[in-house]
Protein backbone atom coordinates (compact mmCIF):
# COMPACT_ATOMS: atom_id res chain seq x y z
CA UNK A 1 0.00 0.00 0.00
CA UNK A 2 1.25 3.02 -0.56
CA UNK A 3 1.89 5.87 2.41
CA UNK A 4 0.40 9.70 1.68
CA UNK A 5 2.97 11.79 0.63
CA UNK A 6 4.15 14.84 2.98
CA UNK A 7 2.68 17.19 -0.18
CA UNK A 8 -1.29 15.42 0.86
CA UNK A 9 -1.11 15.84 4.08
CA UNK A 10 -0.06 19.70 3.88
CA UNK A 11 -2.87 19.86 1.32
CA UNK A 12 -5.65 18.42 3.49
CA UNK A 13 -4.71 20.60 6.71
CA UNK A 14 -4.84 23.67 4.25
CA UNK A 15 -8.58 22.80 3.62
CA UNK A 16 -10.02 22.23 7.10
CA UNK A 17 -8.40 25.70 7.79
CA UNK A 18 -10.28 27.49 5.11
CA UNK A 19 -13.19 25.66 5.97
CA UNK A 20 -12.85 26.46 9.97
CA UNK A 21 -12.13 29.77 8.48
CA UNK A 22 -15.34 30.31 6.32
CA UNK A 23 -17.60 29.02 9.55
CA UNK A 24 -16.64 31.46 11.80
CA UNK A 25 -18.84 34.23 10.19
CA UNK A 26 -21.23 32.27 10.75
CA UNK A 27 -21.23 31.28 14.12
CA UNK A 28 -20.66 34.85 15.14
CA UNK A 29 -24.26 35.42 13.36
CA UNK A 30 -25.83 32.33 15.47
CA UNK A 31 -24.60 34.00 18.47
CA UNK A 32 -25.94 36.86 17.97
CA UNK A 33 -23.67 39.17 19.94
CA UNK A 34 -20.63 40.94 19.16
CA UNK A 35 -17.01 40.23 20.70
CA UNK A 36 -18.10 42.77 23.74
CA UNK A 37 -21.42 41.42 24.25
CA UNK A 38 -19.34 37.80 24.89
CA UNK A 39 -16.36 39.34 26.90
CA UNK A 40 -19.16 41.01 29.25
CA UNK A 41 -20.59 37.28 30.44
CA UNK A 42 -17.27 36.80 32.19
CA UNK A 43 -17.05 36.94 36.01
CA UNK A 44 -19.46 38.84 37.65
CA UNK A 45 -17.41 40.50 40.57
CA UNK A 46 -14.48 40.81 38.29
CA UNK A 47 -15.04 44.65 38.71
CA UNK A 48 -16.29 46.52 42.47
CA UNK A 49 -17.18 49.57 43.56
CA UNK A 50 -18.57 50.48 47.36
CA UNK A 51 -21.74 52.55 47.56
CA UNK A 52 -23.68 54.31 51.49
CA UNK A 53 -26.43 55.72 51.92
CA UNK A 54 -27.90 57.16 54.92
CA UNK A 55 -31.59 58.71 55.48
CA UNK A 56 -32.85 59.96 59.07
CA UNK A 57 -35.91 57.66 59.19
CA UNK A 58 -38.60 57.38 62.66
CA UNK A 59 -39.23 54.29 64.02
CA UNK A 60 -42.13 52.72 62.53
CA UNK A 61 -41.04 54.13 59.27
CA UNK A 62 -41.30 52.28 55.83
CA UNK A 63 -38.42 50.90 53.51
CA UNK A 64 -38.42 48.85 50.06
CA UNK A 65 -35.84 47.78 48.08
CA UNK A 66 -35.92 46.37 44.40
CA UNK A 67 -32.84 44.71 43.66
CA UNK A 68 -31.56 41.89 41.36
CA UNK A 69 -28.65 39.55 41.06
CA UNK A 70 -27.41 40.11 44.79
CA UNK A 71 -28.24 39.32 48.91
CA UNK A 72 -30.11 41.60 50.95
CA UNK A 73 -29.47 42.12 54.56
CA UNK A 74 -31.60 43.99 57.66
CA UNK A 75 -30.86 44.49 60.87
CA UNK A 76 -31.70 46.60 63.49
CA UNK A 77 -30.20 49.20 65.64
CA UNK A 78 -31.10 52.32 68.31
CA UNK A 79 -30.26 54.90 65.86
CA UNK A 80 -33.20 56.36 64.05
CA UNK A 81 -31.64 56.31 60.71
CA UNK A 82 -31.24 54.09 57.57
CA UNK A 83 -27.48 52.45 57.13
CA UNK A 84 -27.00 51.45 53.88
CA UNK A 85 -23.46 49.92 52.70
CA UNK A 86 -22.93 47.99 49.73
CA UNK A 87 -21.12 46.78 46.82
CA UNK A 88 -21.85 46.60 43.37
CA UNK A 89 -20.54 44.24 41.00
CA UNK A 90 -20.28 43.59 37.27
CA UNK A 91 -18.10 41.63 34.80
CA UNK A 92 -16.35 44.53 33.06
CA UNK A 93 -15.41 48.31 34.29
CA UNK A 94 -17.70 49.77 31.94
CA UNK A 95 -20.90 48.24 32.75
CA UNK A 96 -20.15 48.83 36.74
CA UNK A 97 -19.92 52.50 35.80
CA UNK A 98 -23.50 52.18 34.11
CA UNK A 99 -25.01 50.37 36.96
CA UNK A 100 -26.59 52.91 39.61
CA UNK A 101 -28.00 52.50 42.90
CA UNK A 102 -30.82 54.66 43.45
CA UNK A 103 -32.27 55.90 47.03
CA UNK A 104 -34.85 57.95 47.41
CA UNK A 105 -36.91 59.61 50.58
CA UNK A 106 -40.87 60.69 51.38
CA UNK A 107 -41.69 61.45 54.55
CA UNK A 108 -40.83 58.32 56.82
CA UNK A 109 -40.84 56.22 53.42
CA UNK A 110 -37.50 55.28 52.11
CA UNK A 111 -37.05 53.04 48.59
CA UNK A 112 -33.72 51.69 47.38
CA UNK A 113 -33.43 50.01 43.98
CA UNK A 114 -30.69 49.22 41.66
CA UNK A 115 -30.85 50.05 37.48
CA UNK A 116 -29.45 47.70 35.02
CA UNK A 117 -27.29 49.56 32.62
CA UNK A 118 -29.61 50.32 29.28
CA UNK A 119 -29.31 48.32 26.69
CA UNK A 120 -26.70 46.11 27.48
CA UNK A 121 -26.54 42.25 28.92
CA UNK A 122 -23.92 40.64 31.07
CA UNK A 123 -23.28 39.65 34.46
CA UNK A 124 -23.83 42.52 37.65
CA UNK A 125 -25.84 43.24 40.84
CA UNK A 126 -25.31 44.55 43.90
CA UNK A 127 -25.11 43.29 47.41
CA UNK A 128 -27.22 45.82 50.45
CA UNK A 129 -26.35 45.42 54.46
CA UNK A 130 -28.72 47.70 56.06
CA UNK A 131 -29.31 49.01 59.65
CA UNK A 132 -32.76 50.27 59.88
CA UNK A 133 -34.88 51.13 63.67
CA UNK A 134 -36.07 47.91 65.21
CA UNK A 135 -39.49 49.84 64.40
CA UNK A 136 -39.91 48.94 60.90
CA UNK A 137 -42.59 47.96 58.08
CA UNK A 138 -40.60 45.93 55.32
CA UNK A 139 -43.03 46.72 52.65
CA UNK A 140 -41.48 45.18 49.78
CA UNK A 141 -37.75 43.64 49.94
CA UNK A 142 -37.00 42.38 46.55
CA UNK A 143 -34.26 40.58 44.78
CA UNK A 144 -33.37 37.70 42.95
CA UNK A 145 -30.39 35.11 42.65
CA UNK A 146 -29.44 36.13 46.41
CA UNK A 147 -30.43 35.53 49.66
CA UNK A 148 -32.69 37.52 52.28
CA UNK A 149 -31.86 37.69 55.70
CA UNK A 150 -34.23 39.91 58.08
CA UNK A 151 -33.08 39.98 62.20
CA UNK A 152 -34.74 41.75 65.03
CA UNK A 153 -37.35 43.39 63.59
CA UNK A 154 -40.80 44.72 64.85
CA UNK A 155 -43.33 44.99 61.68
CA UNK A 156 -45.16 43.60 58.77
CA UNK A 157 -42.80 42.29 56.36
CA UNK A 158 -43.42 41.35 53.06
CA UNK A 159 -40.26 39.28 51.19
CA UNK A 160 -39.59 37.85 47.75
CA UNK A 161 -36.30 36.63 46.34
CA UNK A 162 -35.72 33.59 43.52
CA UNK A 163 -32.96 31.46 43.66
CA UNK A 164 -31.96 32.46 46.89
CA UNK A 165 -33.42 31.55 50.51
CA UNK A 166 -34.91 33.73 53.32
CA UNK A 167 -34.08 33.60 56.38
CA UNK A 168 -35.53 35.71 59.71
CA UNK A 169 -34.92 35.83 62.89
CA UNK A 170 -36.59 37.00 65.94
CA UNK A 171 -39.57 39.38 64.62
CA UNK A 172 -42.55 40.77 65.59
CA UNK A 173 -45.51 41.40 62.69
CA UNK A 174 -46.87 39.02 59.74
CA UNK A 175 -44.18 37.84 57.49
CA UNK A 176 -45.03 36.85 53.44
CA UNK A 177 -41.67 35.24 52.27
CA UNK A 178 -42.17 33.90 49.05
CA UNK A 179 -38.99 32.71 46.67
CA UNK A 180 -37.90 29.38 44.86
CA UNK A 181 -35.36 27.03 44.37
CA UNK A 182 -34.23 28.01 47.84
CA UNK A 183 -35.63 27.30 51.32
CA UNK A 184 -37.39 29.66 53.95
CA UNK A 185 -36.28 29.49 57.59
CA UNK A 186 -38.00 31.30 60.40
CA UNK A 187 -36.83 31.38 63.72
CA UNK A 188 -38.85 33.16 66.93
CA UNK A 189 -41.69 35.35 65.00
CA UNK A 190 -44.93 36.64 66.95
CA UNK A 191 -47.10 36.93 63.96
CA UNK A 192 -48.36 35.53 61.07
CA UNK A 193 -46.67 33.26 58.73
CA UNK A 194 -47.12 32.67 55.23
CA UNK A 195 -44.41 30.76 53.24
CA UNK A 196 -44.22 30.04 49.31
CA UNK A 197 -41.45 28.63 47.61
CA UNK A 198 -40.84 25.52 45.27
CA UNK A 199 -37.86 23.24 45.56
CA UNK A 200 -36.64 24.41 48.41
CA UNK A 201 -37.63 23.36 52.09
CA UNK A 202 -39.59 25.83 54.64
CA UNK A 203 -38.74 25.61 58.32
CA UNK A 204 -40.26 27.34 61.08
CA UNK A 205 -39.17 27.02 64.75
CA UNK A 206 -41.13 29.02 67.64
CA UNK A 207 -44.20 30.83 65.91
CA UNK A 208 -47.14 32.78 67.60
CA UNK A 209 -49.41 33.16 65.31
CA UNK A 210 -51.35 31.68 62.43
CA UNK A 211 -49.44 29.62 59.62
CA UNK A 212 -49.36 28.83 56.17
CA UNK A 213 -47.07 27.21 53.94
CA UNK A 214 -46.45 25.84 50.49
CA UNK A 215 -43.63 23.97 48.78
CA UNK A 216 -42.47 21.42 46.35
CA UNK A 217 -40.16 18.62 46.10
CA UNK A 218 -39.25 19.58 49.74
CA UNK A 219 -40.33 19.40 53.52
CA UNK A 220 -42.12 21.27 55.60
CA UNK A 221 -41.60 21.14 59.45
CA UNK A 222 -42.50 23.29 61.80
CA UNK A 223 -43.25 24.09 65.76
CA UNK A 224 -45.91 26.22 66.52
CA UNK A 225 -45.73 27.68 70.13
CA UNK A 226 -48.95 29.15 69.77
CA UNK A 227 -52.19 29.43 67.53
CA UNK A 228 -53.95 32.63 66.06
CA UNK A 229 -57.68 31.45 67.10
CA UNK A 230 -60.39 30.75 64.40
CA UNK A 231 -57.29 30.88 61.43
CA UNK A 232 -56.72 27.17 59.05
CA UNK A 233 -53.37 25.84 59.48
CA UNK A 234 -52.20 24.70 55.97
CA UNK A 235 -49.11 22.93 54.91
CA UNK A 236 -48.98 21.83 51.44
CA UNK A 237 -46.20 20.38 49.15
CA UNK A 238 -45.34 17.36 46.82
CA UNK A 239 -42.15 14.57 46.86
CA UNK A 240 -41.68 15.92 50.75
CA UNK A 241 -42.42 15.58 54.18
CA UNK A 242 -44.56 17.46 56.45
CA UNK A 243 -43.80 17.37 60.51
CA UNK A 244 -46.08 19.64 61.93
CA UNK A 245 -46.19 20.29 66.51
CA UNK A 246 -48.69 22.12 67.59
CA UNK A 247 -49.07 22.82 71.30
CA UNK A 248 -51.46 25.27 71.88
CA UNK A 249 -53.56 23.83 69.37
CA UNK A 250 -57.52 24.26 70.50
CA UNK A 251 -59.45 23.19 67.65
CA UNK A 252 -58.31 25.15 64.51
CA UNK A 253 -58.91 23.29 61.48
CA UNK A 254 -55.86 21.58 59.84
CA UNK A 255 -55.03 20.50 56.12
CA UNK A 256 -52.04 19.10 55.50
CA UNK A 257 -51.42 17.50 52.27
CA UNK A 258 -48.40 15.85 50.27
CA UNK A 259 -47.75 12.81 48.16
CA UNK A 260 -44.77 10.08 47.97
CA UNK A 261 -43.97 10.82 51.46
CA UNK A 262 -44.97 11.24 54.64
CA UNK A 263 -46.90 13.26 57.38
CA UNK A 264 -45.86 13.57 61.36
CA UNK A 265 -48.71 15.73 63.43
CA UNK A 266 -48.04 16.24 67.08
CA UNK A 267 -50.98 17.77 69.44
CA UNK A 268 -51.33 17.76 73.15
CA UNK A 269 -53.01 15.28 74.90
CA UNK A 270 -56.68 15.59 75.65
CA UNK A 271 -57.46 17.28 72.28
CA UNK A 272 -60.86 17.32 70.91
CA UNK A 273 -60.92 16.99 66.92
CA UNK A 274 -62.37 15.53 64.00
CA UNK A 275 -60.12 13.35 62.12
CA UNK A 276 -59.60 12.61 58.70
CA UNK A 277 -56.90 10.75 57.42
CA UNK A 278 -55.88 8.85 54.47
CA UNK A 279 -52.82 7.78 52.04
CA UNK A 280 -51.98 4.47 50.12
CA UNK A 281 -49.28 2.15 49.81
CA UNK A 282 -48.58 3.07 53.54
CA UNK A 283 -50.01 2.85 57.05
CA UNK A 284 -51.73 5.22 59.29
CA UNK A 285 -50.91 5.34 63.01
CA UNK A 286 -52.63 7.14 65.89
CA UNK A 287 -51.62 7.66 69.28
CA UNK A 288 -55.11 9.54 70.32
CA UNK A 289 -58.41 7.14 71.26
CA UNK A 290 -61.26 7.35 68.33
CA UNK A 291 -64.71 8.30 69.24
CA UNK A 292 -67.56 7.22 66.82
CA UNK A 293 -65.65 6.30 63.62
CA UNK A 294 -66.73 6.06 60.30
CA UNK A 295 -63.85 4.61 59.16
CA UNK A 296 -60.83 2.48 60.55
CA UNK A 297 -58.39 0.55 58.43
CA UNK A 298 -54.35 0.57 57.40
CA UNK A 299 -54.55 3.66 54.95
CA UNK A 300 -57.82 5.49 56.11
CA UNK A 301 -59.04 6.32 59.55
CA UNK A 302 -61.88 8.95 60.04
CA UNK A 303 -63.73 9.96 63.38
CA UNK A 304 -64.06 11.73 66.40
CA UNK A 305 -61.18 12.50 68.78
CA UNK A 306 -62.87 13.33 72.04
CA UNK A 307 -65.37 15.13 71.79
CA UNK A 308 -64.69 16.30 68.39
CA UNK A 309 -64.02 19.72 66.75
CA UNK A 310 -62.02 21.72 64.60
CA UNK A 311 -61.66 19.18 61.55
CA UNK A 312 -57.95 18.07 60.66
CA UNK A 313 -57.42 16.56 57.13
CA UNK A 314 -54.03 14.78 56.45
CA UNK A 315 -53.65 13.44 53.12
CA UNK A 316 -50.83 11.91 51.15
CA UNK A 317 -49.80 9.01 48.86
CA UNK A 318 -46.84 6.60 48.95
CA UNK A 319 -46.11 7.70 52.52
CA UNK A 320 -47.04 7.12 56.38
CA UNK A 321 -49.13 9.40 58.50
CA UNK A 322 -48.51 9.61 62.38
CA UNK A 323 -50.72 11.54 64.80
CA UNK A 324 -48.50 11.61 67.70
CA UNK A 325 -49.12 13.30 71.48
CA UNK A 326 -47.18 15.49 72.90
Amino acid sequence: MLEPSAGWCVLESDMKIHKLMALAPVALMLTGCDIEDMASWGSSDRFKEEFRLSYPVKPGGTLAIDNFNGSVEILSWEKDEVDVNGVKYCATEEMLRELKVEGTQSGNTVRLRTLRPEGRRGNCGAKYVLRVPKKMLLDGIVSSNGSIRVENIVGNARLQSSNGSVKVRSAEGRLDAKTSNAGIEVMGLTGDFVGRTSNGSISVEGLEGAFEAETSNSSIKARVNKLAEGRPVKADTSNGSIDLALPDYKGQALELDTSNSGITLRLPAGVNADLKASTSNSSITNEFEMNQTAAMSKTRVEGRIGTGGGPIRLTTSNGGVRVQKL
